[in-house]
């Protein structure tokens, strides 16, 4: 890895949206982005031409404490997705190295306590509410994040693995709660805290992969369940779980990865969700970690540095242009796309974009190499590689510090 960074490049020569002499409401909605992205573009091929210092563009690493912090103390109006704004926040701060002060921790702490669903099991979006397996999932993502022995002895995996039990569908689906619907992120949700937190009950995923691949369209992505579109988020949350269960090979890897690379659009430099959507920060993880993780399957791959690769099979320099470039907000957060609002969401999922695209062994970080590294995540887990090794030693029981 390139650690004096490297310039942005030239953006003249990019392609732009052809519509093929057929103007539609999504070739104007495209155009309408790609202008915006434009002018971002020049305004930087200006700096450039000013032979100025070559460590911009910069990650706005104050800004988005700021923000993030900010954030974290006023949440409440998002009443059924707490846990996931806890998630949000404490992820993107991890990725920028920002620790919390110890009285900020246990406020956290507790409010996740508050969101356990007692009566059921799981936590829910919030205090009072029904357990349900995408909080439970972003609860316990946000409690290795906070991590200590301490904190982490007070999950009760006996109530969590009834939990997940309840909730397990026959065919190796998972309903996302009692009476719910049942798609791929219910069965990714539960498959990250059932390995996270070492629930070793064998049959619990019995039939998961092969319900999985069901789900893979003949365009190569992941629909949300059986017969729906490809969907980058739906492809993530398929992919990872098969990687986690050491399923991957059961799915078309090939062209898995021909349609998620084809996603990433030639303009802009990010990706987007679907077929013919806009360009989407959010995605630059949603995608760019379904790359990483499908060139793990091909080359046989069981853990994130056994083979890591040169290169991921995207543009990681044009995905990093995109995020640092188009998506940071002056104040600090990240936006979807240009004259869009920020969000705590969009700041998780554009940071994570962000370190995926640092993390092949030949990925050259653009601008100045210290300020814009961010930490290394898990592809499968979306966490820092550090913490998850010391929540995940700790329930596997190799250390207890």
């Amino acid at each position: 890895m390139d650690q004096d960074g490297e310039n942005v490049g030239m953006f003249r020569d990019r392609e732009r949206n052809n519509n093929e002499g057929v103007p539609t409401a999504s070739s104007y909605a495209q155009e309408e982005v790609e202008g915006y992205v434009e002018g971002i573009f020049k305004s930087y091929d200006y700096l450039n031409g000013l032979d100025m210092e070559p460590g911009f563009p910069l990650l706005r690493r104050e800004q988005h404490r700021q923000f993030l912090l900010k954030s974290l103390m006023s949440f409440s109006k998002l009443d059924a997705s707490q846990p996931w704004m806890v998630y949000w926040i404490l992820h993107s701060l991890a990725l920028l190295d920002v620790r919390l002060e110890d009285r900020m921790k246990d406020g956290v702490i507790k409010h996740l306590q508050r969101c356990y669903d007692t009566r059921g099991g799981g936590y829910g979006g919030g205090p009072l509410q029904y357990g349900h397996l995408a909080p439970t999932y972003a609860a316990i993502n946000s409690l290795v994040l906070l991590g200590t022995p301490a904190i982490w002895s007070t999950i009760d995996k006996v109530s969590m693995t009834n939990f997940l039990f309840k909730l397990r569908v026959g065919d190796g689906s998972f309903v996302v709660h009692e009476g719910g619907e049942s798609d791929i992120r219910a069965v990714y949700c539960a498959v990250v805290v059932a390995k996270i937190l070492n629930i070793q009950a064998t049959d619990l995923f019995e039939g998961s992969i092969e319900w999985i691949v069901r789900c893979q369209t003949y365009e190569g992505g992941f629909g949300g369940d059986p017969g729906q579109e490809a969907h980058g988020g739906y492809s993530f949350c398929a992919v990872a779980a098969l990687y986690l269960l050491h399923g991957l090979h059961m799915c078309d890897l090939k062209a898995l990865l021909r349609w998620t690379v084809n996603r990433q659009m030639k303009y802009e430099g990010g990706f987007q969700g679907r077929t013919n959507k806009l360009v989407d920060s959010c995605y630059s993880f949603w995608q760019g970690a379904t790359v990483v993780l499908a060139q793990m399957g091909l080359m046989g791959s069981s853990t994130l540095d056994a083979n890591a690769a040169k290169d991921w099979m995207f543009d990681e320099k044009l995905l990093q242009e995109y995020v640092l470039m188009c998506c940071q907000d002056p104040y600090g957060g990240i936006i979807d796309k240009p004259k869009v609002h920020k969000d705590p969401y969009h700041t998780c999922y554009g940071l994570s974009g962000l370190s995926v695209a640092q993390g092949s062994d030949e990925s050259r970080i653009i601008g100045d190499a210290v300020t814009n590294k961010v930490k290394q995540v898990h592809p499968a887990f979306n966490l820092p590689v550090e913490q998850l090794s010391d929540a995940m030693a700790f329930f596997y029981g190799s250390k207890t510090s």
